[in-house]
């Protein structure tokens, strides 16, 4: 967080408040426990809007040391609910949508962001494309971005069974996009590696690979226009 943050304010945001707030996805290590440097210990912040599902919310606020942030006010949990828009001005609304994912403390959600010309899906984390109600070739095609779940490349990058961490497999991905047109493969930006996955490295054989046939990987500091 305390990383991510710095390269927002050097390159993107110069205010005081450095952020205006922050949606969660879930309640899975990475997505939710840069919230502990808000606090006391570190930033010291106060009243940082914190939008997050009922059960995620409930989670917070009932699990230490997550709750010393609400009783300190550092942030403010705003609740928020599926496929209900929020607001965020009168040029950007965001809306979460329910998608499965191992929902072992709080459900999970990915966001529908949309600006004044252009709008984006944002899917982190599900568990296999099949398994959601909604088909992702369309919901892809009805936006200009999607970043979407690419955590594990294939089913040999690890030495684990992986039906314990479920995601779609980038080469599964590939596989249901393959006879769509270029034009929609291109709106599709893979997010969310796990450390394990060659595609991280950007002059590796299989990026390069995957970028050729029209897909594109994200890269902390990428900037898109909403």
């Amino acid at each position: 967080m305390h990383t991510q943050l710095a390269e927002l304010e050097q390159k993107h945001l110069k205010k005081e408040n450095i952020i205006d707030g922050v949606f969660l996805t879930h309640a899975h290590i990475g997505h939710y426990t840069g919230l502990m440097y808000f606090g006391r210990e570190a930033y010291g912040k106060k009243g940082v809007s914190v939008f997050a599902m009922p059960k995620m919310k409930k989670f917070i606020e009932t699990n230490g040391p997550w709750s010393q942030l609400v009783t300190l006010q550092n942030i403010k949990l705003k609740k928020i609910q599926q496929d209900s828009s929020i607001k965020i001005s009168n040029n950007l609304k965001v809306t979460p949508f329910l998608v499965p994912h191992r929902d072992e403390f709080s459900e999970t959600v990915g966001y529908k962001i949309e600006g004044n010309k252009k709008s984006a899906l944002f899917i982190p984390d599900i568990d296999k494309w099949h398994k959601w109600n909604k088909s992702i070739i369309e919901e892809v095609k009805k936006v200009d971005y999607a970043f979407v779940d690419a955590t594990f490349l294939n089913q040999n990058e690890v030495k684990r069974a992986m039906t314990e961490v479920p995601h779609p497999f980038i080469e599964e991905t590939i596989y249901l996009f393959k006879d769509e047109s270029l034009s929609t493969k291109n709106k599709v930006i893979f997010i969310h590696f796990n450390h394990t996955n060659p595609t991280l490295q950007k002059n590796s054989k299989e990026r390069k690979e995957i970028e050729n046939l029209g897909f594109s990987f994200a890269n902390e500091g990428d900037n898109y226009a909403l």
